[in-house]
């Protein structure tokens, strides 16, 4: 299941913005880069005792490991060297049997006195070597931190491997190592190691959340993500990057009036469903009421009816072989469009792609509505494009590798190039309007399953139609569609279908029920 972190801070930061904040700290008196090591050193040191506190069921949250279990801190030489070996020396004193392993005995300078202190104390210090790494039982890393620009070093990718070879519980100190923190993408090593980053049971982030640790690869390296603000918190400026959760969803949904009719609650025309592909326009649609929606009309191909109607009646159809009058005055009835579910690229698909185009109403794009766009760029305001990578890769005319190697800057290149409200699906998915960018680390890879992106606009669209703006609707969406998959997901992320989620999206667009 998905990790609550409703517990963090909402506001996400870059590695620069939090080094800015350290900066102000000691300038203006509230410590010293060293005195900010001792405090990252001692958070990690809290969180090492409380986790193994609770693996051996102890209520005792220190020094709870026998001198028999093997622990091993791998320290770099930078700050985030600092920080674990300041938590090695805590280690020591409390009775653990420990060593620290590291690269170079010179760094800087936080990095050597935390090193002398830890000699002080009588810690041991070995060269790191693959016997050491797999010997271990419990492992700190504190190799490389949020410094990571570029690739891994050879040296630092073989050990690496080790650590995710080896059989320990691993914590890692602010970012796993071979993370990027800006970004959350894995960069890789020279020569490629096997996997280029440690891969933990948990990261302990310092002083402000790193906004790549929701997204991207980070998203399956962090394990638990824990925070310890280090008494920094007043010393960061205000952020333009925000984490959303499950917690949002009580302010959305108040209680309809009981003199309300389906009127009210907004209608959509929801466009697609070439031969083939009836499944997705079905879905789509569904979730499009299930959403709330008061009335919906499907345009699809006309031999789509009986796979549309059987099962949901209450949705209304137009079968569509040529785009004529019919068309463009359901088009012109709808309050919001849902253009793109399983759409197909041919002539019948582009042709109500065109139409489409020509009405001035609020839309939704997805799927093959994309791949359309990609061949006839265009800006508009007061549209949402749902991209997965593959088709923000055609959006940008760029690989997906490009893509994952930062969302954030994907997102925002989507967005000057085509306007409106931009959605990157994955993990972590990343959502901007021009001014403000959200990271939502909802759902979990159930959702990795054909027609739950056709479900995502379906919920987009009929908040829409229901009177949320466009920016507000798609987050709100992609909080509730992702929270449904985690419901869905009790019985198993592996075999979850789109429609599973259908129930739980009831459930989470009714506030009296969360």
């Amino acid at each position: 299941m998905a990790q609550d972190l409703s517990q963090l801070p909402t506001a996400l930061y870059t590695q620069e913005q939090v080094k800015q904040a350290e900066l102000l700290a000691v300038s203006q008196g509230e410590s010293t880069l060293y005195g900010l090591v001792e405090r990252a050193g001692t958070a990690a040191f809290e969180c090492l005792t409380r986790h193994l506190a609770r693996r051996q069921g102890s209520q005792n949250n220190v020094a709870t490991a026998p001198n028999s279990t093997r622990m091993l801190v791998l320290a770099g030489s930078g700050n985030n060297g600092a920080d674990a070996l300041v938590c090695a020396r805590l280690m020591l004193e409390a009775g653990m049997a420990v060593t620290a392993g590291l690269q170079s005995t010179t760094g800087s300078a936080e990095f050597e006195q935390a090193l002398c202190a830890y000699r002080a104390a009588g810690g041991v210090v070995q060269d790191i070597d693959i016997e050491l790494i797999l010997s271990a039982e419990v492992i700190v890393d504190g190799l490389l931190g949020t410094g990571l620009t570029g690739k891994v070093r050879q040296s630092t990718a073989a050990i690496i491997d080790g650590v995710n070879q080896s059989a320990a519980w691993v914590l890692s100190l602010d970012v796993p190592s071979g993370i990027i923190a800006d970004t959350g993408a894995v960069v890789g090593a020279e020569p490629l190691a096997p996997v280029p980053a440690i891969m933990a049971d948990v990261t302990l982030c310092f002083a402000g959340v790193k906004q790549g640790l929701l997204t991207s690869k980070a998203r399956h390296h962090c394990g638990l993500l824990e925070f310890a603000d280090l008494g920094l918190s007043r010393y960061f400026s205000p952020s333009s990057v925000q984490r959303v959760g499950g917690e949002i969803l009580q302010s959305y949904f108040a209680a309809r009036a009981r003199d309300s009719h389906k009127g009210q609650s907004g209608k959509v025309t929801v466009i697609g469903g070439d031969y083939g592909l009836a499944g997705a326009i079905r879905l789509a649609s569904e979730a499009c009421l299930r959403a709330g929606a008061g009335l919906v009309t499907v345009i699809s191909r006309p031999e789509h009816q009986l796979t549309v109607n059987v099962s949901r009646p209450e949705l209304m159809f137009w079968g569509c072989d040529l785009v004529d009058m019919e068309v463009y005055l359901r088009l012109g009835w709808a309050q919001v469009i849902v253009l793109g579910p399983g759409l197909g690229r041919q002539d019948w698909g582009y042709n109500l792609f065109k139409a489409a185009g020509l009405s001035d109403k609020p839309c939704v794009l997805d799927a093959d509505a994309l791949n359309l766009l990609s061949q006839e760029p265009r800006k508009q305001p007061n549209w949402v494009l749902t991209p997965h990578p593959g088709e923000a890769a055609r959006l940008l005319d760029c690989s997906v590798a490009d893509i994952e190697r930062d969302r954030f800057a994907a997102v925002r290149s989507m967005q000057q190039k085509y306007g409106g409200v931009v959605l990157l699906k994955g993990a972590g998915t990343v959502i901007y309007d021009g001014q403000r960018m959200i990271v939502a680390p909802v759902g979990n890879p159930g959702l990795a399953s054909g027609g739950c992106g056709d479900v995502l606009s379906g919920i987009i669209g009929a908040l829409m139609a229901q009177g949320m703006d466009n920016m507000q609707a798609t987050i709100v969406a992609v909080v509730v569609h992702g929270c449904a998959a985690d419901l869905a997901a009790r019985q198993g992320e592996r075999g979850m279908l789109a429609s599973d989620l259908m129930p739980f999206i009831r459930q989470l667009v009714n506030s009296d029920l969360l």
